[in-house]
């Protein structure tokens, strides 16, 4: 049982932001740095991964591509449906299905791989997280995560955010999965080994400024949406300089475009 308050009104309220938007659009952006931290990772062809909270599929269609055995879950319906039109388009055999990171509809030692890149991570229960994450990962096999650091651009972002639209009460902050300690806490003596690394993430550029990307985000990123559209015209001119701000200082272009240098911890755990 959870321990935190009002679980299915916050889980209710999140699935309704991650729908809202079009994060298939919004994607489109983090897709090819997505596509270099897959790589990274060398997935082999004919190995089992489940990709967590897998978004338009940024990582699910790629290495499906190259030969793995993909399934992929998500909160957002409109996120599988984008996921399994894709797969469809390009005749591959990838499966999608609505899913909770808490719960996952798959039985015990499944997997060869689990991933999540910046997905699983907004969970409000993290402790379930992990021990789903490890239920369905086969022993030896690996737990793959990107997560947002506390410090970096994006960690910044979500407190700005939660400035003008408080998050629910009790919920552990999304980013707090991009902290070293509170990883090895929240896996424990579960693993065999277990990497931590403070990255960049790569190719996250737009050829626009960073006006235009803030109502990009406003236009797209489902909890942005709803924040925005819940605020009064004074809140939604705080919001939307805060996130101006932030992003400017974050930006390392000088051109004209926007290039974020936005630090995650990528997490590589054994299951012992």
């Amino acid at each position: 049982m959870s321990t935190i308050p009002n679980i299915d009104v916050i889980k209710t309220k999140m699935k309704g932001a991650w729908n809202a938007g079009d994060y298939g659009t919004f994607a489109t952006y983090m897709e090819p740095g997505a596509i270099e931290i897959l790589e990274s990772w060398n997935i082999l062809p004919g190995q089992t991964l489940l990709d967590v909270a897998c978004g338009a599929g940024q990582i699910s269609i790629p290495a499906s591509r190259a030969g793995v055995k993909v399934a992929g879950v998500d909160i957002a319906p409109n996120s599988i449906e984008f996921s399994r039109r894709r797969a469809e388009e390009e005749g591959l055999d990838a499966k999608f299905q609505e899913g909770d990171a808490e719960s996952l509809p798959f039985e015990d030692n499944s997997f060869d791989v689990i991933a999540t890149v910046v997905g699983a991570m907004f969970a409000p229960d993290p402790d379930k997280v992990a021990s789903e994450l490890l239920r369905v990962c086969k022993p030896g096999g690996r737990i793959l995560m990107v997560n947002w650091t506390p410090q970096g651009m994006v960690g910044h972002m979500f407190r700005e955010i939660g400035r003008n639209v408080p998050p629910p009460p009790n919920v552990p902050p999304p980013p707090l999965w991009g902290d070293e300690e509170t990883v090895k806490d929240r896996f424990g003596d579960r693993v065999s080994s277990l990497a931590l690394t403070k990255k960049n993430y790569p190719l996250w550029t737009y050829p626009f400024g960073v006006p235009e990307v803030v109502q990009f985000f406003f236009d797209n990123y489902g909890p942005t949406e709803r924040g925005y559209e819940s605020l009064d015209d004074e809140g939604r001119k705080s919001l939307r300089e805060g996130l101006e701000r932030v992003f400017s200082e974050y930006n390392t272009s000088t051109d004209g475009t926007t290039d974020f240098a936005a630090e995650y911890l990528e997490v590589e755990a054994i299951k012992a």
